[in-house]
């Protein structure tokens, strides 16, 4: 491991190369304790954000060697007892868009809506994305999703925007 990045954990792990590294490793980042942990999950959800197409077989061997360095990060805080299952979850929905939406048509606006028919909860519109955006938001919406819920990945074609300080009325629509 490089002596320069002593506390980068998530560093550290993209430089293992082999599966007797990552005990030692694990064992270092478990005995940090909460902070560190924390920062490393906060890194690698950060990675899976940003990560595209030909980074798809290293965040899955990301993801299994840092199931083998923190096999139980629940112990060390509740909210991460399912953390692995969520990022698990991210990686596979995100290898899925990667494979139906080609790079031909990944240019323009994208946006993710999150909504649930049966409920009078508001439905949850995330506008103005970039396709590698759009593509972790619907991939991390789709790991928690009760039974009538639904999120749509949405291409935007055209759109039109006027804001209240709009005083002279509807401007033409700019197609996109």
């Amino acid at each position: 491991m490089n002596p320069t990045s002593v506390h980068d954990y998530f560093a550290q792990l993209k430089e293992l190369r082999s599966g007797a590294e990552i005990e030692p490793f694990g064992k270092a980042l478990r005995e940090a304790g909460f902070t560190p942990v924390r920062k490393f999950l906060d890194e690698f959800r950060q990675y899976l954000r940003t990560y595209e197409d030909a980074e798809i077989a290293t965040a899955s061997e990301l993801l299994e060697r840092a199931m083998k360095a923190v096999p139980e990060p629940g112990r060390i805080s509740p909210s991460w007892a399912y953390i692995w299952r969520e990022f698990k979850g991210i990686i596979r929905t995100k290898a899925q868009i990667f494979k139906d939406v080609p790079a031909s048509r990944r240019d323009g606006e994208w946006q993710v809506l999150l909504d649930n028919p049966f409920s009078n909860q508001n439905i949850a519109v995330y506008p103005g994305l970039t396709f590698i955006e759009a593509a972790y938001m619907f991939a991390y919406f789709r790991t928690e999703l009760a039974n009538n819920e639904y999120v749509r990945l949405q291409k935007i074609a055209t759109v039109m925007t006027i804001s209240g300080a709009d005083s002279d009325g509807l401007q033409p629509i700019a197609s996109l």
